[in-house]
């Protein structure tokens, strides 16, 4: 069968290609364009009109990306988007040029312009000062713009400049009149269509962010967080993990930007893409959309396939560790560590794991955290199923070390569920001091052994304990054959005792640091709620708990599990010791009440025949028997057995691609953490003790304007917020971000951050 061959690009053999399908024919007598070897636009040289249109129509349809065309037509991105807004406005009319020629004098005499600033700066806004002066509102803008620019050319020799301070980012004070260009609102995203076309081909690597001028664009708050995700390593992590991933429209970056920003805007979960406008969050992104669930879904997967994910979280702890910058290096002086059970309701069958939030055995997965000094999220791994916290911890240990870098001793943190005294004396030979609570009944300290201890904390408000500070000795599995015990420190406090008895009780912490001061240690002691109070903020906001991906594979039938006929077999044990001693107790009161004379009675000879202490005797040997045979029956059973044969077809969750998950929440926790503490420490917001976080994510969810017309510069301007204090805060806020000089990731573009002035109108 015979094949008609393609259609060349072009007729004629002096025309240009742009792009894959088209073709440029530009002359002195005008120009031509080809689509697929057909003419579809002319024009002669003086139409100018018509050439714009072509360019402008051209690049609408998406014959060819609109970098090319602009190439092509010898015109930036810019002015071809103005064309399309002028057509767009005016019809092909508006496309012609301005003819040339006298004008009207201009009404912007100094004295204008003076008295606009004037009336600027009293509060008015500028449509009621053009309505004063008797100009446009677009006027007024360009006279406040000139002054502006005069005003910052004048010289600085002043006493008053040289001593004032120079800000590190454009904040206008309060009183003070921001100078803002006109941008379109919400102008319609230009289409990447040619890259998308070369990213479907296979011919590119990922799309780069471009930004164009926009007012008034939702979540142009989530700017805000760039500074901080930028801390927290996450891109440069990914980057040294994985490389880069295969080719496509949509980057490393890209995915995991856009997976922050979501998750900061309350939507975790990858099916929360679906509540967002794509061009919306596109915007926040430098592209024409955001990506949708099935892109994120297979972005993340062909991550999830490299295997690399515990590599990231590793990665992503040593920079957390190392490089937290000036007032950070004693995050990693004590580590936390805890597990977080996460329940399953799905129908595949799943091991079931004891969960002390729900209070019952559920189907559910196991995953052991790490948290720092502040409670911030470190590092994370996947527990095998039915493993304890203490079993858990010891194989951590080496993780823990790489993430802290070098061999100082690191005070780690957790609950009665890593109690071993084994465990212990092994995290003390290997430079990592415990410091838990002791588990179990414990005799109490003599009440002279107690002093008041006192520590400081971070908020300069003093505490005050009552604290015993005692060594004490606990058995090692190996005493019934060594006799060996391993001495640690012990300090005990006296607390309310539980229930409505009233009354006191003692509470026991142990540590091996014996130089850390006794304060200091049951200070640290309580601070590891915060690990919990970062698992309850996680699950709120940041779907902490979500299984991301319900992929699954069989566990290994030979793994050894607990056996529970073991656990059965000993409670019968337990029983028929307890049957055992209540029937010995029977006996000997028996006995006694044989042997003992009646009361009253003078001198009696008792005499108790064989028959007699049998028939009394005879349910302790039966009691004994079955107590022997319950014991055997227990040591016969095995105390481990294959999974197959107690539970054959059981599956796990996949775990690579939670981990990633895990890793970009992390990166967003972390990254809230740090805008919420700049909020208490860098503004003067009055409530931001108890509202830091509240003002951070109405901050993040302002509308603002994104400016990228200073060469090397992205300026994002934020609408004031609802009240005064809250746009002051915020603008402070701006202000200390600014100051990081941030670069965009993947551009050259350093953020700036300001805040509009709120300023009073004729109607208000």
């Amino acid at each position: 069968m015979t094949a008609q061959p393609p259609l060349p690009v072009a007729m004629v053999a002096a025309a240009v290609p742009v792009g894959l399908a088209v073709s440029l024919v530009e002359g002195v007598d005008g120009g031509e364009v080809y689509i697929r070897g057909q003419l579809t636009f002319s024009w002669d040289a003086p139409d100018v009109a018509a050439r714009r249109w072509a360019a402008v129509t051209l690049a609408g349809m998406r014959a060819a990306s609109v970098t090319k065309v602009a190439a092509a037509f010898s015109v930036s991105v810019g002015t071809l988007w103005m064309w399309g807004q002028l057509l767009a406005e005016g019809g092909v009319a508006a496309l012609a040029p301005e003819k040339r020629g006298p004008k009207a004098p201009s009404r912007l005499s100094g004295d204008v312009v003076a008295r606009i600033v004037e009336l600027r700066a009293t509060g008015m806004s500028q449509q009621a000062v053009g309505d004063a002066v008797g100009v446009s509102e677009f006027s007024v803008r360009r006279a406040l713009k000139t002054a502006a620019t005069q005003n910052s050319a004048a010289p600085r020799n002043t006493q008053a400049h040289q001593d004032a301070p120079e800000l590190s980012g454009p904040v206008p004070a309060r009183g003070t009149v921001a100078v803002q260009p006109e941008l379109p609102v919400l102008p319609t995203p230009v289409p990447r269509t040619g890259e998308r076309s070369a990213a479907r081909a296979g011919l590119l690597a990922e799309a780069a962010p471009m930004f164009a001028p926009a007012a008034r664009v939702p979540h142009a708050g989530l700017f805000l967080a760039l500074p901080a995700l930028e801390t927290t390593g996450l891109l440069t992590c990914s980057k040294d993990v994985f490389g880069a991933l295969p080719d496509g429209f949509y980057g490393l970056n890209s995915i995991l930007i856009d997976a922050v920003v979501r998750a900061l805007a309350g939507e975790s979960r990858t099916e929360g893409a679906t509540r967002f406008n794509p061009q919306n969050l596109g915007r926040v992104l430098g592209l024409d959309r955001a990506p949708e669930v099935k892109t994120i879904r297979r972005r993340i997967n062909e991550l999830a396939q490299t295997g690399k994910a515990q590599e990231l979280i590793a990665a992503l702890a040593k920079h957390h560790l190392t490089a937290t910058g000036p007032g950070g290096e004693d995050l990693a002086a004590i580590l936390y560590v805890d597990g977080n059970v996460r329940a399953y309701q799905g129908t595949k069958r799943i091991g079931k794991l004891y969960s002390t939030r729900l209070k019952f055995p559920v189907p559910a997965t196991e995953e052991t955290w790490v948290t720092d000094a502040h409670g911030s999220p470190v590092f994370v791994v996947m527990a095998e199923p039915g493993a304890s916290l203490a079993g858990e911890l010891r194989n951590l240990l080496p993780e823990l070390r790489k993430a802290v870098g070098d061999d100082r001793r690191v005070l780690v943190g957790f609950d009665r569920g890593g109690w071993s005294p084994a465990l212990f004396k092994h995290m003390d030979e290997n430079g990592f001091d415990v410091l838990t609570w002791r588990k179990g009944t414990t005799p109490d300290i003599g009440e002279e052994l107690f002093t008041e201890v006192t520590r400081t904390d971070e908020h300069g408000e003093e505490k005050t304990w009552s604290v015993a500070d005692t060594l004490v000795d606990l058995a090692l599995p190996t005493t019934k054959k060594t006799g060996e015990m391993y001495q640690i420190r012990q300090l005990s406090r006296i607390v309310p005792a539980k229930g409505k008895g009233g009354g006191t009780r003692q509470i026991h912490i142990l540590t091996t640091d014996k130089e850390l001061p006794a304060g200091e240690a049951v200070w640290r002691m309580g601070n590891r709620w915060r690990q919990e109070n970062q698992f309850r903020y996680a699950r709120m906001h940041f779907d902490l708990d979500s299984h991301d991906s319900y992929a699954s594979s069989d566990d290994d039938d030979k793994r050894l599990v607990p056996n529970p006929a073991k656990k059965k077999s000993y409670q019968k044990v337990l029983t028929a010791k307890k049957h055992h001693a209540e029937v010995a107790a029977d006996v000997d009161a028996a006995l006694t009440a044989l042997r003992t004379a009646p009361a009253g009675a003078k001198e009696l000879k008792v005499v108790v025949t064989s028959t007699m202490h049998n028939t009394i005797t005879k349910p302790l040997w039966k009691a004994e028997k079955a107590l022997i045979e319950a014991e055997k029956a227990h040591k016969k059973i095995p105390a481990k057995i294959m999974l197959g044969k107690l539970s054959p077809g059981q599956q796990v969750l996949d775990t690579e691609v939670k981990l990633i998950h895990t890793g970009i929440r992390m990166a967003a926790y972390n990254t809230a953490m740090t805008i919420a503490r700049e909020i208490r420490t860098n503004t003067g917001y009055a409530k931001a003790s108890n509202e830091a976080h509240a003002l951070m994510r109405q901050a993040f969810d302002q509308s603002g304007d994104i400016d990228p017309t200073e060469p090397g510069h992205l300026t994002i301007r934020l609408d004031p917020l609802p009240t005064r204090a809250k746009t002051d805060a915020i603008a402070e806020l701006c202000q200390h971000l600014t100051a990081t000089k941030t670069r965009y990731p993947g551009t050259n573009q350093i953020l700036r951050y300001e805040v509009k002035d709120k300023t009073s109108s004729r109607n208000n």
